[in-house]
């Protein structure tokens, strides 16, 4: 008897028992076995009434109870129970017996009967669970069995492949019990670039390996089977053996059946037995027994292990089978009942060799034995024969004459019919515009229009009435355009396969959703490669973007076709009510609503469009409300979270339903589905269906770029929050920081909740906390989370002005204790082997118990139609809301503003820091090429390059440097950081804007000064030229008057110079220097502006010369059909506020050029390029003001016609002061006096030390000083309360106008607010500096740095080796060229004639008398 103890020796014994000779008789005795086990079982009824799915999910008794199995027929309700909640001992379908019980209650005995424990049998009249999970098979319909598939293989369960029928003998393949199956894996080819592979595993081309037994062995297969595919870290009972509980049940109906499981492998070849994946295909019972199972294995998998103990020598079996896969025999050398002759004999036959033989030998443990079988079988692995997905063994089964579970007529029409409409998809964006073309782009505009009708945020000073009439006439031309399309035909099949009877329109949008999701997911894997490859190169941002788009828009799923139905029937409704059209759609709401009682889910708020179709959600609801009880009540249960954090498995493992959690599909929005709730427990919970809502999308990264994200899920919390009873959190501790943010939202939705009497409960989830003590350890948490949540409740209350609500449980029902939940994670051990934790189910279920019996709490339920009504209602409250959550929570505020000072302080540095470079680069282009500049660089574009590069470190550094402290900034834990976590990135991203727009105008600054310069070089050589000619005509004067040798008088050297003067300068030839036009360039620019507007604006250009324009005041009238329909608009109040916005730029830009011009430099493009990028940015923030192109034509035409005026006498006038025989002119009475001075030999160095002070040193101090007193006014200013941050800029600004009372003040204030404002500013600044010690104290400060520059250059060119005062001049100026710009015209003054002794001009230069007189002349 050493085989008793294994599975298949049991079998082996009770089929020895039951065999009888005579066929019919075995028939009989197998009909009867059947019926005996079906009706212990409870099941006979529902071998022909099928259960359904229905069944099983609706809410009753032993939902909600933890009662105990106490006989079979409690077995295949605690199965089921234990299987749709994912949990792993679901087959652990032992339970006490009446011996136990007694056994139990005498155990005060102590006495010693060792027969009686000899004797105690453990099987008793238990039932193997296969035999439960046989029945029950046989007893469901097609969608319980797939759901019982599709739940055993998430438990790593084997599944049927082929499941026995004992009255018939016949078996059937379980095709569609498996299609609902996906797997993802990662193969070793796909490890390195972590790739992964997800299917549906009916349609994997994986080989198949099969595990059958010849006659009795004592080798128990299925645990062999169970450590073969088990880690040896991670166990797993994937088939049930002997060793299990129940398993060594002798089996009653189950013999014949082949299960199935899958080894996948994960990529890390430490951990993967098998390199890639493989099924495994197990049989029951004796292959002699059931040949025709055995058959089907034989030309189905690439190999069959055949376990055996003593073999036939003639092995028919074995050598007659045209089988296709290789043979492999695996005995038990060790067992009494081993022949090795007999396996030789078999061996030769086959053609077998020692490869494909695997004895356990003496002395083998069972790790030996199960390692060589690994290898054997990884062999076959890696290099299969044949490889077969499942959906292709239907055809062998035909052939077989085994039945296949898709060959119902139901099915296999359904399919027909959803292959009709799916096999015509081949770009999924393409399909949704051509056959669902009323969901796109005009849905997305009428829910646009829909909310603006309620927020009117754009209505700007139109008239209000005739801005919502506007709205109207747009929502109904799109409703017209969406009735103008005819029913695609895509559309025409699907609404008729939804009309076909129950069964097949199941059948029909089952099969829908496989075919999407298939199309879906083969669509994204390839776009997710596309992605990859991008993502290599930074170069590819915009392919990024349009991949990114493409991944979100490529969702197809039947809540699309849906969706369209909605429109199609929406649009419909806005016909009149005789229409043809209208009547024929009236059906479609009660087709839904019959859908929604069979437990399909309704789209309650459509995610791309962030609205509720409201017409059609309340029709369907109303026709619900028609097929139930008109009385019949309902509850409803949320789940609010964060994208992929498990929402949608929780409510899935909690309800056995199946809400969309593929990888491959991005779903957005909410879904409503319907469980019925049975009689036994009506009464306690007091309602007829449990309504359960899922979102989806919260916080989720494929829509953070979108605008409107932040909105949608407001706007989704809002509404989810309002329509349930209980509203579960759910919060994986990863995502907590974005559950924060949740979190605001929901007290916002409660708190306005309370206003209409409703008081949610609420139940926060943490999800992956698995530690036994976790509820203890987190009570600070707990506490911290409801002092939080205390926090914005106060702060939401005083927004709202219901102070009352002092505490989150005054706005709804929570308790730190009670109201969390810590669920351990999902997975038992690593994927894609792992199953699914029977921590996660066991605490699901109890969070399930908790929730059902909160819901017995509930005050009162609503009836359907109570419920649409009141989701209306809701609805249309949550479209009035403008934006309400983005700034409504003080708290939020509060850390917004501390954010915005900080921020402000670390802005104004960085400006204050790019000014000074801008400047300091100003002068060193000034002074370039006057003397040998310190940077070496002989060539303008060079130094300006470098110039740009040193711009561009600075830059990085200070950029890098603001987003450090914006770090460091999250990172400190006071002033309520945490709230504002979501800015982050917004003030990253100003950040790095500031960089560019200080980059930008640096660039344009340096770029204008390095032109200037340049066109000024040649103007510098004439001048030159010039004075040097001069130069030398006065020393051959000089010299001439001294070989007179006569004393001559002061009146015969001016007659001497005078008569040299005129010759001179009638000998010099003095080209005039010829003025540019400006208007010339000034156009060009413009044009180019424009030319991007189109044709039209291109057109309005051309009327008008730009000489003409900007003479007179800037007038705005209405224009086109606004104007010629002007008696039936009000449009005087927005002729005014276009005509404020035109002053406003007009005053700005004639600011602008105002500053230039001040300057008295050169004309260069870059001014009037600033000019046009100033109108447009403010143009472009004005956009609510509706404007034709017209206005901006002429507008910038006016503004460019007077700034061109303006820059063509700045360039004239820059051309006369710099005209060279002027300069010389000007230049001329110096020019005598040093002749006199030379010829007299008179010491020249205290005159010439205080020239150089006065004419060259004095105007390079008060620019130096000019320029930099800007930055410390503003810096001062800052300190003041009024300009810390914007907000109280603008409070100081309302104060003000407020307490002065002033009616002048508020005119000025409405009617030119820039004007106001900057008038207020500089009367502010003007108080402030009202003593003028400050504005000394800054001027001091400067005069002071730059007298220390001078002396220190000065000292600096004396330890120089300078040759003469010349050299040494040029040296104190190459010192301070970063610093000061010095003149050209005036240092070449001063040169000439220059005979002063170096020292004793050092000496008058730093004499203290010269130095005060510098302070004095900058002063």
């Amino acid at each position: 008897m050493e085989d008793v103890g294994d599975e298949d020796s049991f079998v082996d014994l009770y089929c020895a028992e039951v065999k009888d000779p005579p066929p019919t008789p075995q028939s009989g005795c197998k009909e009867t076995q059947m019926e005996s086990l079906l009706k212990d079982l409870g099941l006979e009824q529902h071998y022909n009434e099928k259960i359904s799915l229905s069944t099983i999910l609706q809410i009753d008794e032993k939902t909600v109870t933890d009662e105990p199995v106490k006989c079979n027929s409690d077995l295949p309700w605690y199965f089921l129970k234990k299987l749709m909640m994912v949990n792993v001992t679901a087959r652990n379908v032992k339970f006490p017996s009446g011996c136990d019980l007694n056994c139990d209650s005498a155990s005060g005995n102590t006495g010693l009967d060792l027969d009686k424990l000899l004797d105690s049998s453990n099987t008793g009249n238990m039932l193997n669970p296969l035999d439960v999970i046989t029945a029950l098979l046989l007893c469901s319909d097609g969608f319980v069995q797939q759901e019982m598939a599709l739940k055993m293989s998430m438990c790593q369960f084997s599944v049927p492949l082929l499941l026995p029928n004992c009255d018939t003998e016949k078996c059937t393949l379980m095709l569609w019990a498996m299609r609902d199956i996906v797997k993802k894996y990662r193969p070793q080819s796909l490890s390195e670039s972590k790739g992964f592979i997800e299917d549906r595993i009916v349609l994997s081309d994986l080989p198949m390996i099969s595990f059958v037994r010849l006659g009795e062995c004592s080798l128990s297969k299925s645990e062999i089977l169970n450590k073969l595919l088990s880690n040896s870290q991670q166990y797993h009972d994937t088939f049930v053996h002997g060793n299990m509980e129940c398993g060594d049940s002798p089996r009653q109906i189950s013999n014949g059946l082949v299960e199935m499981t899958w080894y996948l492998p994960c990529g890390n070849k430490n951990m993967d037995l098998f390199s890639e994946p493989v099924a495994i295909a197990n049989l029951r019972g004796d292959i002699a027994s059931f040949e025709t199972q055995y058959s089907f294995l034989c030309q189905t998998s690439t190999a069959v292990f055949v376990f055996f103990d003593n073999l036939d020598s003639e092995c028919r079996l074995l050598t007659n089978q045209h089988q296709k896969a290789q043979i492999f025999l695996v005995g038990n050398y060790e067992s009494k009942r081993f022949g090795l002759d007999a396996l030789k004999k078999v061996a030769t036959n086959l053609g077998l060799t020692n490869s494909n033989i695997i004895l356990k030998t003496k002395g083998m443990n069972d790790a030996d034995f199960v390692r060589n079988l690994r290898k054997t079988v990884r062999d076959v692995v890696e290099n299969p024969k044949m490889k077969m997905p499942i959906e292709q063994m239907a055809d062998i089964a035909h052939e077989l004459g085994i039945l296949v579970d898709e060959d119902s007529p139901e099915c296999q029409t359904a399919k027909k019919n959803a292959d009709l409409i799916t096999a015509e998809i081949q770009d999924n964006l393409k399909y949704k515009e051509a056959q669902l073309p009323r969901q796109g782009q005009i849905w997305k505009e009428l829910t646009r229009l829909e909310k603006e009708e309620f927020r009117l945020r754009k209505v700007g000073s139109e008239n209000i009435e005739m801005y919502k009439s506007n709205l109207k006439v747009q929502k109904k031309k799109l409703r017209g355009k969406q009735n103008s399309y005819d029913i695609s035909p895509a559309m025409i099949c699907f609404i008729n396969a939804i009309s076909s009877p129950g069964i097949e329109r199941s059948y029909f949008l089952k099969w829908m959703r496989i075919n999407l999701d298939n199309l879906s997911r083969e669509k994204l894997s390839g776009l997710r490669e596309q992605y990859k490859k991008k993502c290599k190169s930074s170069e590819n941002k915009e392919e990024i973007k349009d991949i990114d788009r493409q991944l979100s828009n490529s969702s197809l799923g039947t809540e699309h076709f849906f969706r369209e139905m909605g429109q199609i029937y929406e649009a419909s409704v806005s016909l009149p009510k005789t229409h043809p059209s209208r009547q024929q759609l009236q059906h479609l709401p009660k087709l839904c609503a019959e859908l929604l009682l069979d437990g399909f889910p309704l789209e309650l708020v459509d995610g791309d469009a962030s609205n509720i179709p409201l017409r059609w959600v309340s029709d369907v609801l109303s026709q619900l409300n028609d097929l139930v009880s008109p009385k019949s009540k309902i509850l409803v249960v949320t789940v609010l979270g964060v994208q992929s954090t498990g929402k949608s498995t929780l409510l899935n493992t909690m309800f056995g339903v199946q809400f969309a959690v593929s990888s491959g599909r991005c779903t957005r929005g909410a879904f409503m589905l319907l469980i019925r709730v049975n009689e036994d427990v009506r009464k306690v919970l007091n309602c007829d269906f449990m309504v359960i809502i899922d979102t989806e999308g919260l916080k989720s990264p494929e829509l953070a770029q979108l605008d409107d994200s932040h909105e949608h899920d407001n706007e989704l919390a809002t509404l989810v929050v309002g329509l349930s009873d209980i509203t579960i959190i759910n919060i994986a501790m990863e995502n907590s920081t974005e559950m924060k943010d949740i979190l605001q939202i929901v007290v916002h939705a409660f708190l306005r909740m309370k206003e209409v009497g409703k008081k949610p409960k609420c139940q926060f989830v943490h999800q992956n906390v698995s530690d036994v003590s976790a509820h203890d350890k987190n009570l600070r948490d707990r506490k911290l989370l409801l002092q939080q949540l205390n926090e914005m409740t106060q702060a939401a209350a005083k927004m709202e002005k219901k102070e009352e609500n002092k505490l989150f449980t005054d706005v709804m029902e929570y308790s730190p204790d009670t109201g969390n939940w810590y669920i351990p994670g999902l997975w038992n051990g690593n994927p894609p082997m792992a199953p699914v934790n029977a921590g996660y189910s066991e605490a699901v279920y109890e969070l399930k118990k908790n929730i059902i019996q909160m819901l017995g709490n509930c005050e009162s339920s609503n009836n359907v139609s109570e419920f649409t009504e009141w989701m209306s209602s809701l609805w249309n409250a949550v479209k009035h809301e403008n934006f309400i959550f983005s700034f409504r929570n003080s708290l939020v505020a509060d850390a917004y503003m501390r954010l915005c000072t900080e921020f402000n302080k670390w802005e104004w540095e960085f400006k204050k820091e790019m000014y000074t470079w801008v400047t300091n680069a100003e002068t060193r282009i000034s002074n370039f090429g006057k003397f040998v500049v310190r940077s070496q660089n002989h060539d303008m574009k060079e130094f300006l390059a470098c110039l740009k590069s040193e711009a561009c470190t600075l830059l990085s550094k200070w950029e890098t440097k603001l987003l450090k402290n914006l770090t460091e900034y999250f990172k400190q834990t006071e002033g309520h950081v945490y709230l504002v976590e979501g800015y982050k990135e917004e003030f990253s991203n100003s950040a790095k804007s500031l960089r560019r727009e200080i980059e930008r105008s640096a660039f344009n600054r340096i770029t204008a000064a390095a032109e200037i310069k340049q066109g000024m070089a040649e103007l510098e050589r004439v001048k030159k030229n010039h004075t040097e000619e001069l130069e030398g005509r006065v020393c051959a004067l000089v010299e001439k008057c001294r070989k007179k040798k006569v004393k001559m008088t002061d009146t015969e050297l001016d007659r001497e110079f005078e008569k040299m003067w005129n010759e001179t300068v009638d000998a010099l030839s003095f080209s005039k220097q010829k003025a540019t036009n400006v208007f010339t360039s000034v156009s060009h620019s413009l044009r180019a502006n424009i030319s991007r507007k189109g044709s039209c604006a291109c057109e309005v250009l051309s009327q008008k010369s730009l000489q003409e324009c900007g003479l007179e005041h800037f007038k705005y009238t209405a224009e086109g059909i606004v104007n010629k329909f002007k008696k039936f608009f009000n449009i005087q109040g927005h002729t005014i506020a276009v005509q404020k916005m035109a002053d406003s730029i007009i005053e700005a830009c004639s600011q602008f050029a105002d500053e230039k011009v001040d300057k008295k430099s050169n004309y260069h493009d870059t001014y009037i390029e600033e000019i046009l990028l100033m109108i447009d940015e403010r143009l472009q923030n004005n956009q609510e003001l509706k404007t034709g192109i017209e206005f901006e034509v002429s507008l910038k035409q006016h503004i460019c016609g007077f700034a061109a005026r303006k820059f063509q006498k700045m360039h004239e006038d820059f051309i006369q002061e710099n005209d060279p025989y002027r300069c010389l002119l000007q230049n001329k009475e110096k020019f005598r006096a040093d002749f006199k001075d030379v010829f007299n030999e008179r010491d020249q160095c205290q005159k010439k030390a205080e020239e150089f002070t006065y004419k060259c040193l004095k105007p390079a101090v008060e620019d130096f000083v000019n320029r930099s007193l800007g930055p410390d006014i503003i810096g001062e200013m800052q300190t003041r309360y009024e300009f810390k941050t914007r907000m109280y800029f603008q409070y100081s600004i309302l104060f003000a106008l407020f307490t002065s009372g002033n009616f002048e003040n508020y005119l000025s204030y409405i009617c030119s607010y820039e004007d106001y404002v900057k008038k207020w500013t500089l009367s502010q600044i003007m108080e402030h500096f009202s003593n003028p010690c400050k504005a000394f104290e800054f001027e001091d400060r400067h005069i002071q740095s730059s007298i220390n520059s001078i002396n220190n250059a000065i000292n600096k060119a004396k330890t120089g080796k300078s040759g003469n005062l010349k050299t040494f001049v040029e040296d104190i100026c190459k010192e301070l060229g970063d610093k000061l710009v010095i003149s050209q015209d005036a240092l070449g003054a001063f040169m000439i004639l220059n005979n002063a002794d170096q020292e004793q001009f050092a000496y008058w230069l730093i004499d203290p008398s010269c130095v005060s007189h510098r302070t004095a002349v900058s002063h």
